[in-house]
């Protein structure tokens, strides 16, 4: 039977046969074996990026600036990925009672490098599919009556705000909403919206950690402080969070946190996480029941208890974490903001209005600003058929850019000349 390196490399018969028929496999070997030494950081830091770009199945032409909504899993983590299949299919584990059904078990070579990698306890987190299946957990499972509040930002994604919705019109809470500045200028303006909002029926604070709306870094440590202070409930979306920079669940002190890996870390479609502070986590209902939904013993661990998954996602998902860790959260994290700060200053240059907050500390990896004329549908379907640039924003005139570490300089030099080139085109200048 053909193993995986077998597979890649042959080059006659059936092997080469679905090699053609399979232009991804065909990549994967392409890929270096290996990544850049970091000592290439001191005698050429673009050289360093540059190598690491040929890590991603993007084509050489394209310039993808969307990792807000979903990242390119780079060749470390598909590989990871036909590993798991490769090893799981066989139907060959050593345990007649052990097959390869994620939602059954812990899963603990998967839960401890994920919880060492976001700073919280192996029994503290479950693995999900994303954030807006752990955030409607939340909401499903905390206890609220009529008339309790849930207290959230206007820039939530309809993944953090529609589990609440559902709850409200179900149940009878009510939720409300506090109105952010465009832009936010610092961590102050946001305590306060959140101070003068709460009212006696204030159960819950829910609020992204970094928004998917403009991409500001809301003090998440600050507001989880202020909710415990008042008794109320800190649940936090950090969906943009893992993988752009630095993150410590249990420094920032919230009660439960949210994330989907497959935007920043680069992680496989479908592999996510929920972290419930130990000392909550009692106080959550499961919302998918299975065998272990009502056993205390299991912590975390029986909301992961989700029924037949797909297990090597989880194995890419542990890769995406070798892979941070191997580059360096702290370079992921610095080239992250100089990415990002040099692509707003050229955005102001031509005369955007900044929705990216001027205080450094608030933003990382996204830039939005406002571009009026421009209609963003039109720009985004023009970049992207015309020039090979995936863009996102929001109508009708908001550009939401994403820097990830492997973009070069002169990806975002050619976006900001066909950005020029169809102001021209269209006479918007």
């Amino acid at each position: 039977m053909l193993d995986r390196r077998h597979f890649l490399s042959a080059t006659t018969g059936l092997a080469a046969t679905l090699a053609l028929r399979s232009p991804l496999l065909a990549q994967l070997e392409k890929a270096p074996a290996n990544l850049p030494d970091h000592s290439l950081l001191d005698k050429n830091e673009d050289a360093y990026w540059a190598e690491l770009r040929q890590q991603f199945l993007i084509p050489a032409d394209e310039i993808y600036l969307n990792n807000g909504t979903v990242g390119s899993s780079p060749a470390p983590v598909l590989r990871a990925i036909f590993d798991g299949y490769n090893t799981t299919e066989k139907m060959d584990q050593q345990d007649p009672e052990d097959y390869p059904i994620w939602g059954y078990d812990a899963w603990n070579e998967f839960r401890d490098p994920l919880a060492a990698f976001v700073g919280c306890k192996r029994d503290e987190i479950a693995l999900l599919r994303n954030a807006t299946e752990a955030n409607s957990y939340i909401a499903n499972g905390i206890d609220l009556k009529p008339g309790d509040e849930v207290l959230m930002t206007d820039q939530e994604h309809p993944g953090g705000e529609h589990p609440w919705n559902l709850k409200a019109k179900r149940y009878g809470i009510a939720v409300r909403k506090v109105t952010l500045p465009r832009p936010v200028k610092n961590a102050a303006q946001v305590l306060n919206l959140f101070n003068d909002a709460i009212t006696p029926r204030t159960r819950v604070i829910f609020f992204s950690h970094i928004t998917t709306f403009s991409g500001v870094i809301l003090p998440a440590k600050e507001l989880s402080a202020f909710a415990r202070s008042r008794g109320i409930l800190s649940a936090v979306d950090g969906a943009h969070v893992p993988g752009m920079m630095r993150l410590n669940v249990h420094d920032i002190g919230c009660d439960m946190y949210s994330a989907s890996p497959h935007k920043w870390l680069m992680a496989p479609k479908g592999s996510g996480f929920l972290c419930v502070r130990d000392e909550v986590i009692d106080r959550l209902w499961n919302t998918i029941a299975t065998a272990g939904w009502d056993e205390p013993k299991l912590r975390a661990e029986r909301f992961q208890r989700i029924g037949s998954s797909n297990v090597p996602a989880l194995w890419g998902l542990r890769a995406s974490i070798k892979l941070a860790n191997d580059i360096g959260l702290d370079r992921i994290e610095r080239r992250h903001r100089t990415l990002a700060d040099y692509t707003l200053a050229e955005m102001i240059r031509r005369g955007a209005e900044s929705w990216t907050s001027p205080d450094p500390a608030l933003r990382c990896a996204i830039v939005t600003v406002n571009v009026p004329p421009i209609v963003r549908m039109d720009l985004e379907n023009w970049m992207w058929k015309t020039h090979k640039i995936r863009i996102r924003g929001g109508d009708p005139n908001k550009l939401r850019l994403s820097t990830p570490y492997y973009l070069q300089k002169k990806d975002i030099e050619r976006f900001l000349e066909k950005l020029d080139e169809y102001k021209h085109e269209k006479k918007l200048l």
